[in-house]
C-alpha cells in the first residue's frame, strides 16, 4: 500500500493531502474508491491550516514496468449558458491522472467520467490498448492521429482504471489471486465492455477454481456468464461480433462453469434422483441420521419451489410410490406380530418386529408431512381410509407400539381441519369409520408418550372432520364418541366444541327456522 496525493486549490493556495491507494505487483496504481477521495477532501476543508505538506516515497515498481506518476488536482465543469463563469466548490468536478510508464512516452490519454464527480485520467500506450482491448483497437482504428479517449458514465471507475492497468501485465491470471467472487464479477463486466478477451478468459478460470459462496453469489455469476454468452459488443461490426463470439465459445465455452449448477446427463432424469433420495432416506439403519435427513429435505422440499410448471405431478407421483412401498412393509409387520405365536418368539425378534412398525410408520408420517404441506395428500387420504385390515390388526397389538400409526391418523385430521386437504365427503366419512377409533383407543399414549403430539390441534382437526359431513353422520359419530368420553374421559379426544356446533345444527337452527 502506497500513497498518492491529492491537491485541492483554495484561495489561491495548494494543500497536499495523502490517499492511501494500492500498487500491485506489475507496478500499476488502483484507484481508490469515492468514498476515500470524499472522506479525505472533506477533512482537508476542516484542517488545511494544520497541516504540513506530508511526503511518500515512491514505491519500488516491478522491472518491466516505468515509474508511475499520479496526482489528483480539481478541474472547473464546463458552465451552462446563464450561469456564473467563476465555478464554486460545488460545480467543481475533481480529476486523478493515473500514468502507465513513463508519462513522457505514452501516446494516448484515456478519460474516465465515473461518479461522484470524479474524472480519471490515463497516460497509457494505443500499442498496448490496441493489442488487448477491441474496444479501444476500434477507436484507434477509425483515427490513428485521435490522442485522448473519453468513457462517460462509468459506473465503476476503480474497476476500469484496475482492467486497463492488467493490459500491461504479461500474466492476468495471477493477478486475480486470492481477490473476492464479487470483485471479479464486476472485474469481468468492465474486461467485457472493452472486450478484453485475456481478462475475460482468466476471470472465468478463476469463477470455474473458486468455490462461489451462498445462494445470492451463485446467480450473481451465473447471471454474469449468461450475460456474457449474449454480449455481441466486442468486435466492429456485426460480423466481426459473431467471429469472435464463436471464437471465443471456442476457446472457453462457458459450460464448465455452468455445469455446476445446471446437468448435462440426459440419462439420469430428476425423478429417479429424487426416487433415489427418498429410498436412501426411508431405508437408514441410523436412527439419529436419519431424524436429521428427514428433516432436511423436507426443508428444502418446502423451500425450493419443485412444485410449480408440472414438476408437482413428478415429485407427488414419487412419493405415492414410497408411500405404497412403506404401507406393504407395515401391514406385513402387523401380521408378523399379531401371529397366536408371536410372544413366544425371541425378545430380540419381537424387538426387530416392533422396531420395523415403528420405522415403516415414522417413514409414512413424514411422506404424510411433505405431501400436506404441498396440499397433494388427497389421494393419500383415500388409501388410508382402505387400510380396513391394518385397522383391524390394531387392535391386537399392544399399544406401545401400534401407537405410532394413530399418529398418522391424527396428522391427516389436523390437514383436513387447516384445509391443507380436501377429500370427498365419501372419502372423510370412511376415514373416520376406519380410524376414529383406533385413534380414541391410542389417545392417552399419545398424549404422554409422543413430545411433539398438541391435543388441542388433534381434537380441532377432528371435530371439523366431523362437522363437515351431512348432519346424520354428525350424529352418529359424535354419539359414539360421547359414550367414550363419559367413560374415558381425559383418555379420549375432547370433541365438546364440535359437539355445541352439532347441537345448535340440530336443536336450535329448526326452531329460529320455524320461527321465520
Amino acid at each position: 500500500m502506497s500513497d498518492f496525493k491529492v491537491r485541492k486549490l483554495e484561495s489561491g493556495q495548494a494543500r497536499i493531502r495523502t490517499v492511501p491507494i494500492a500498487v500491485t505487483p506489475e507496478g500499476f496504481w488502483c484507484c481508490p474508491s469515492p468514498a476515500v477521495l470524499q472522506k479525505t477532501l472533506k477533512n482537508s476543508n476542516h484542517h488545511h491550516n494544520k497541516h504540513k505538506k506530508p511526503t511518500s516515497p515512491q514505491p519500488p515498481l516491478a522491472p518491466e514496468i516505468p515509474p508511475i506518476e499520479t496526482q489528483i488536482e480539481p478541474v472547473a465543469e464546463t458552465p451552462d449558458p446563464g450561469t456564473a463563469h467563476d465555478p464554486s466548490p460545488e460545480t467543481q468536478q475533481r480529476k486523478i491522472s493515473v500514468g502507465f510508464g513513463q508519462p513522457e512516452t505514452s501516446d494516448l490519454n484515456v478519460v474516465l467520467y465515473g461518479k461522484e464527480g470524479i474524472a480519471v485520467c490515463i497516460s497509457a500506450h494505443k500499442e498496448v490498448l490496441s493489442e488487448n482491448s477491441s474496444f479501444f483497437r476500434e477507436k484507434l482504428g477509425i483515427d490513428s492521429r485521435v490522442t485522448c479517449i473519453e468513457l462517460s458514465d462509468c459506473d465503476d471507475v476503480e474497476i476500469y482504471v484496475e482492467s486497463i492497468g492488467l493490459m500491461y501485465c504479461k500474466e492476468v491470471k495471477n493477478r486475480l489471486v486470492k481477490q473476492s467472487v464479487p470483485r471479479v464479477l464486476r472485474l469481468l463486466k468492465v474486461a467485457k465492455s472493452l472486450g478484453f478477451k485475456a481478462c475475460i478468459i482468466s476471470c472465468l478460470d478463476y469463477l470455474e477454481a473458486v468455490p462461489w459462496v451462498g445462494e445470492e453469489e451463485e446467480e450473481s455469476v451465473l447471471s454474469s456468464i449468461k450475460a456474457l454468452q449474449f454480449n455481441t459488443n466486442y468486435g466492429t461490426s456485426a460480423t466481426d461480433n459473431s467471429n469472435y463470439n464463436n471464437n471465443f465459445n471456442n476457446i472457453y465455452p462457458a459450460s464448465p462453469l455452468l455445469r455446476r449448477v445446471v446437468s448435462s446427463d440426459t440419462t439420469t432424469p430428476p425423478t429417479e434422483t429424487l426416487s433415489h433420495i427418498m429410498d436412501m432416506v426411508l431405508k437408514s439403519t441410523d436412527e439419529r441420521a436419519r431424524r436429521e435427513m428427514k428433516t432436511l429435505v423436507l426443508k428444502l422440499l418446502k423451500e425450493n419451489n419443485l412444485w410449480i410448471s408440472g414438476s408437482v405431478d413428478i415429485c407427488a407421483d414419487t412419493i405415492y410410490v414410497s408411500c405404497r412401498i412403506c404401507l406393504e412393509v407395515l401391514l406385513d409387520s402387523f401380521k408378523q406380530a399379531s401371529e397366536p405365536d408371536f410372544s413366544e418368539n425371541s425378545l430380540e425378534y419381537r424387538n426387530a418386529v416392533y422396531g420395523k412398525i415403528n420405522l415403516e410408520a415414522d417413514n409414512v408420517l413424514w411422506l404424510v408431512e411433505i405431501l400436506c404441506d404441498r396440499n397433494a395428500a388427497d389421494d393419500f387420504v383415500m388409501i388410508w381410509a382402505d387400510q380396513d385390515e391394518l385397522a383391524q390388526l390394531h387392535a391386537v397389538l399392544p399399544v406401545t407400539c401400534r401407537h405410532v400409526v394413530s399418529r398418522i391418523t391424527a396428522r391427516l385430521f389436523v390437514g383436513i381441519g387447516k384445509g391443507e386437504i380436501l377429500p370427498s365427503k365419501e372419502t372423510k366419512s370412511a376415514l373416520l369409520n376406519v380410524w376414529l377409533k383406533p385413534l380414541m383407543h391410542d389417545y392417552n399414549w399419545l398424549q404422554h408418550g409422543c413430545r411433539n403430539f398438541d391435543r388441542k390441534i388433534v381434537e380441532e382437526g377432528i371435530g371439523r372432520t366431523i362437522l363437515t359431513l351431512p348432519l346424520e353422520e354428525q350424529r352418529n359419530i359424535l354419539l359414539a364418541w360421547l359414550g367414550s368420553f363419559l367413560q374415558a374421559g381425559d383418555s379420549c379426544p375432547n370433541l365438546q366444541r364440535a359437539f355445541e356446533v352439532w347441537w345448535r345444527r340440530t336443536f336450535v337452527r329448526p326452531y329460529m327456522a320455524d320461527r321465520n
